[in-house]
């Protein structure tokens, strides 16, 4: 007896009931649906339903489709030799009091926090300081030069830092002019060549240049930081391409400094392959700065896990989702 199973032609010896047809060829009928003749069988009649010459058959069942590529293994984030469980990096300033600010970075999860270096109010000494609210034991404090036009600025800012507080990890900017706040690039190669020489570990705030990038690496660098946009501006990454290429280009971490600002920039980062990104204006000057720092918090992690698990590629036209081999 000659029957079509799924569009293919089978004899079979003797007359079978659907449910024995399953049964020889190995089927569990509690995980399929099967059409006789072009109209569905229930599962509860398939043992009385007789086959005969000529018959048709669909057995279909649920699937799923794609291949399986290697997954891409997590490491650690590690700058000068220390290991960070936060990618996620923050600044200290424009809060509207310390209060917030510890609340904010408490919620952001962040391991590192950028802290600028100023004068003391000499005038009224018992005012309260960040150090009050925000604990260097808890926290690594991340001196930067924020406000430094020169190197001669900003490595006596950071000299200054050290004896403040004894730390050699510090985050070099030196900035081109007010309006754009864009690095200098030449200004900030001079600085960092002279605190590397002192002794310094220099994450660099620099231009989004594969090649400045290679050349701080080349210098002793600990971290290349590229930004994203203007400082504060909240215009995201705005040239995604030299991102991908100086984290391409370099061994060492890469974070996205300046421009952040909301949680999608922030994953967005990540997703390019950045070892963490770093900001503040686009927290402190959130609505709810405590929430957005949560968001943050979150949207580094989802990136992070985007970039490791891999996105489809992207195409031109559709291409079906659901595979076309065994179509009824």
């Amino acid at each position: 007896m000659q029957v079509t199973i799924n569009g293919e032609s089978r004899t079979l010896a003797s007359t079978l009931s659907i449910a024995a047809l399953l049964d020889t060829l190995g089927i569990d009928p509690r995980k399929v649906a099967v059409e006789h003749n072009r109209e569905i069988v229930p599962r509860s009649r398939l043992g009385e339903t007789p086959l005969a010459e000529g018959d048709a058959l669909e057995i279909v069942h649920f699937i799923g489709g794609g291949n399986e590529p290697a997954p891409l293994a997590d490491t650690p984030f590690v700058i000068a030799g220390r290991t960070f469980s936060s990618r996620l990096l923050v600044g200290t300033g424009k809060y509207k009091d310390f209060e917030e600010t510890a609340r904010a970075i408490e919620a952001s999860g962040a391991d590192i926090v950028t802290v600028a270096v100023r004068r003391v109010n000499v005038s009224d000494p018992g005012k309260p300081m960040l150090i009050d609210y925000v604990d260097p034991k808890r926290y690594t404090y991340l001196p930067n030069t924020a406000g430094c036009y020169t190197a001669d600025e900003a490595v006596r800012t950071l000299r200054l830092a050290r004896e403040a507080g004894g730390w050699s990890l510090v985050k070099l900017e030196v900035l081109g002019d007010q309006k754009t706040l864009y690095p200098n690039m030449a200004e900030t190669l001079i600085a960092a060549e002279a605190l590397i020489r002192d002794g310094f570990e220099v994450m660099v705030y620099c231009s989004d240049d594969p090649i400045a990038a290679r050349r701080l690496e080349d210098m002793g660098c600990v971290a290349i930081m590229p930004l994203g946009s203007l400082i504060g501006s909240g215009l995201g990454i705005v040239n995604p391409y030299t991102i991908r290429l100086i984290k391409e280009n370099v061994r060492l971490p890469v974070l996205v400094d300046a421009g952040v600002g909301t949680a999608s920039d922030a994953a967005q980062a990540m997703e390019l392959g950045c070892d963490g990104v770093l900001m503040n204006t686009a927290i402190a000057q959130a609505r709810d700065p405590v929430r957005m720092a949560g968001a943050m918090r979150n949207a580094v992690d989802a990136g992070r896990q985007a970039f490791l698990a891999g996105r489809m590629p992207r195409r031109v036209m559709a291409e079906p989702s659901s595979p076309l081999a065994g179509l009824i």
